[in-house]
């Protein structure tokens, strides 16, 4: 280091270069992502995951640092002075009984890469493989961060406060994310609010137990739970605006022990989404007042817990239009689409970009002669494993866009 730092201008074409060499490793990094796929971890324990990634930065000559238990963070220093810039992959799976029948399906029982963590991961990796090879031109650094538990509590607050965005200060952090409804070969991105906002939540209601035959000597909690399941449905389509987007699950109601007789409690389980700000506030308040308010009518008690949880992801434009030019030099830029309106799927992404102005985007993996068109979180979902050279070399044009850097 310590040599100017190099013009990061590029020219407008297709890096023809960078894409043959992605493809190049395909192979390779096919064999990760399958490995992968069948060992998933849930988060917070993905210990071999951690081992894999951590030997593949090392066998780099990446500086590898752990974090927070299974997380991972890697340095690339570029041979030229300039700024740091981030790109994250999160690496947990979830529990889900796979059910794609693929040759390299899930071997853990219940569990499940149904969000794709396994294709990010290996498309990290192998971008960090094709930047290495060109950190003698890059004007700056590059960090990789594997973080753990993103379905979970949120690794990524975690990773911060560990300091994963210092030493050195990182610049602007991008982020990919698969999507089976586009097809591989595009990207998908909007500037401003791309992420919704979530709250978790849990209602314990407690009645009165008795015999199904004298239903007037008890209070039902499951009729109770089931006019609030309803009635939450209400926040969306009578208290709020329909151009405003906002939704209510109830993904999980649980009671009773036998048919014939009232149970004394019941348990709904749930999450709460909006675009944040005074939307989330009034939604949590509606959210309340429903609940508290039925439960009263029917004489139940009720024990409502909202909990805080990821705030969101806003894209910031800058960057989000430097991601639309280094997608459009691999994929061309007609296969660059712009995200009509924002997803109301959650992310711990928002906390790396509220850190560094920051463009989290989604990567085509959709494949209709394959089959690759069930949706996230689905036991059917798979990605198209020809997506993987693509999304490497999208993190790489990224990078070479910010900081400079060689197009080989």
């Amino acid at each position: 280091m310590g040599t100017q730092r190099r013009s990061g201008e590029r020219s407008g074409g297709m890096n023809e270069q960078l894409l043959r060499e992605a493809r190049e490793m395909g192979p390779v990094m096919e064999s990760i992502f399958t490995t992968l796929h069948e060992n998933p971890e849930l988060g917070n324990g993905e210990e071999k995951t951690a081992e894999l990634i951590r030997q593949r930065l090392r066998a780099l000559g990446l500086e590898v640092m752990p974090m927070v238990g299974t997380g991972t963070v890697a340095i690339l220093r570029g041979g030229y002075d300039g700024p740091t810039v981030g790109i994250r992959a999160d690496i947990d799976a979830l529990p889900v009984a796979e059910e794609t029948g693929l040759p390299y399906a899930s071997r853990t029982a219940g569990v499940m890469h149904a969000c794709g963590h396994d294709f990010h991961i290996t498309a990290l990796l192998g971008a960090a493989e094709l930047l290495a090879r060109r950190r003698e031109t890059l004007s700056g650094n590059v960090k990789f961060f594997f973080q753990p538990d993103e379905e979970g509590d949120g690794g990524a607050a975690r990773m911060i406060a560990e300091g994963c965005m210092e030493a050195p200060h990182v610049d602007a952090v991008f982020c990919c994310h698969v999507d089976s409804t586009i097809p591989t070969g595009t990207v998908s991105v909007r500037p401003g609010p791309i992420c919704a906002a979530s709250n978790p939540f849990s209602v314990t209601l407690r009645g009165r137990g008795s015999h199904g035959a004298k239903p007037h000597l008890g209070t039902d909690v499951i009729v109770a739970g089931s006019q609030i399941v309803t009635a939450l449905q209400t926040i969306a389509s009578r208290r709020t605006a329909p151009t405003e987007p906002v939704v209510v699950t109830v993904g999980s109601f649980h009671s009773g022990t036998a048919g014939n007789i009232l149970a004394e409690t019941a348990e709904l389980r749930g999450i709460l989404r909006t675009m944040g700000g005074e939307a989330r506030e009034r939604v949590k308040k509606d959210f309340r007042d429903i609940v508290s308010g039925i439960a009263s009518a029917m004489g139940v008690e009720a024990e409502i817990t909202i909990f805080e949880s990821y705030s969101g992801c806003r894209n910031d434009p800058a960057m989000t239009a430097l991601l639309q030019g280094a997608a459009g030099k691999v994929l061309g830029r007609e296969n660059v689409r712009l995200l009509p309106e924002p997803s109301l799927g959650t992310d711990d992404f928002g906390y790396f970009s509220d850190a560094a102005p920051g463009c989290y985007y989604f990567i085509g993996v959709g494949n209709e002669e394959k089959g690759f068109t069930y949706p996230i979180h689905s036991p059917h979902f798979a990605a198209d494993p020809a997506a993987l050279p693509l999304a490497a070399a999208v993190h790489v044009q990224t990078v070479l866009d910010f900081l400079g850097g060689d197009e080989r």
